[in-house]
């Protein structure tokens, strides 16, 4: 395995997370689903952003840093486990968190990771529809460097090369994890978004020397522009560890067939995989990433794409707490 000892590292995450059969999903659907229960991280209801910030907020102790800022939509999932990391490493915290246009307004501006974020002690600053987020966040950098604070800024969805660092880590588990159970994976399926996660299994995998396909479900562009988004992430990554960018060519795949008219919107197909896998498997997606990748993975599986003696590995990012945002969704 790929050492990544060298990378400072904080200890936020309840690890090994399970990796588990969907029996009842698997026989509706005609493939061998497992899923990596990622949304058992632990932190603040779990996710996969906890992985990328025992990273990054090493990376800001390193930094002297004693407010950790990011920026995300509304119900970011990201904000809400940057809030409770702050908390629990003794940072201050500030998100900037823009309105999301197509998103249900009845539960969404007070319940949800909104109020999760609150609760946390976050200072949130609410931004409208089409606004900045990153130029008032670099605004407000500036003021609190001139207060003497020392804020350290974490990317939308905590993806960069450190951030991705989580996900290589991940790798390991995953392949211990089926090497015990005797299951040989034919592909790993994601939600995709601000790339941290893709980016980071697949510089695993490379790195362990295992070729398996991973698939990002896009949850906010097409196939073409979130291909690029990876990509470039992916070859930061591989550069920052000491590999070769170049192995990086071939080994981005995305779907953005799924992810209808923009992020945080939901489709029926959205509202169905979230109805299922509940109602098969007492699993509870969320209606922005995972019930959207999950869209993805079920139509693929009914349409015959993986074959029917497939093994498929769906990593459960997490953000069930944005349901209670989507109430008034049907």
């Amino acid at each position: 395995m790929f050492k990544l000892d060298k990378f400072p590292r904080v200890n936020i995450c309840h690890v090994p997370t399970p990796l588990e059969i969907m029996p009842r999903l698997s026989k509706t659907l005609g493939c061998n689903l497992y899923v990596k229960r990622d949304d058992c991280t632990g932190l603040a209801g779990g996710g996969n952003k906890a992985r990328k910030l025992e990273y990054l907020v090493a990376a800001a102790q390193d930094a002297g840093a004693d407010t950790l800022v990011t920026i995300g939509g509304l119900q970011s999932n990201h904000a809400r486990q940057t809030a409770a990391a702050a908390a629990k490493f003794g940072f201050a915290c500030e998100l900037f968190l823009s309105d999301v246009a197509g998103t249900p307004k009845q539960d969404y501006y007070h319940n949800g990771n909104i109020l999760l974020d609150n609760l946390l002690g976050a200072r949130l600053h609410l931004l409208d529809e089409g606004e900045d987020e990153a130029s008032f966040a670099a605004q407000r950098m500036d003021q609190l460097i001139a207060e003497g604070k020392k804020p350290y800024l974490i990317p939308i969805g905590g993806s960069n090369e450190i951030g991705s660092l989580g996900y290589m880590r991940c790798v390991d588990e995953i392949i211990s994890q089926i090497k015990h159970k005797n299951i040989k994976l034919d592909h790993i399926v994601l939600a995709t978004g601000s790339a941290g996660t893709q980016a980071g299994l697949v510089a695993g995998l490379i790195a362990a020397g295992v070729d398996i396909p991973v698939l990002g479900i896009c949850v906010s562009r097409d196939t073409d522009e979130q291909n690029e988004v990876v990509l470039t992430l992916l070859k930061k990554t591989l550069s920052y560890i000491g590999l070769d960018p170049a192995l990086a060519e071939g080994r981005v795949h995305t779907d953005g067939s799924y992810y209808g008219k923009g992020y945080g919107i939901t489709t029926p197909a959205t509202l169905d995989a979230i109805t299922q896998t509940a109602q098969l498997e007492g699993i509870l997606l969320d209606p922005v990433y995972t019930g959207k990748g999950m869209a993805g993975l079920m139509h693929l599986c009914r349409n015959g794409n993986f074959g029917q003696s497939k093994n498929i590995l769906f990593i459960h990012t997490g953000g069930s707490q944005a349901l209670f945002a989507y109430q008034e969704t049907k």
